[in-house]
């Protein structure tokens, strides 16, 4: 069953870093482009950081200069590095692959992020 797999997430202070895991299982990450999305509770679900299958990588304004995207894929992962934490990061976070020739696409299970003192 083709499937992403989200890990990482936890409690953690504010100024502080998670490392979020996207692990693919079923299929490779080669030719998807990658996207990392959150959704706080009584808000919209929002794009975060994106990379796509030849490395380029974009961001969130509110996230630019903390969080970085990286991709694996000879383990099949792609990560999702978050520093400095505040507690507006607070939400669960979301892993979306996607084909770039067919236009296939997962979502994983999300992972929840809490950001507090």
């Amino acid at each position: 069953q083709l499937q992403l797999v989200e890990s990482g997430g936890g409690l953690v202070q504010p100024g502080g870093s998670l490392r979020l895991s996207c692990a693919a299982s079923g299929f490779s990450l080669d030719y998807h482009a990658i996207g990392w999305f959150r959704q706080a509770p009584g808000k919209e679900r929002e794009g975060v950081s994106c990379i796509s299958h030849s490395g380029d990588t974009n961001y969130a304004d509110s996230v630019k200069g903390r969080f970085s995207i990286s991709r694996d894929d000879y383990e099949k992962t792609v990560y999702l590095q978050m520093n400095s934490l505040k507690p507006a990061d607070t939400a669960v976070y979301y892993c979306h692959a996607q084909q770039v020739f067919t236009g296939d696409d997962y979502w994983g299970q999300g992972t929840q992020v809490t950001v507090s003192s």
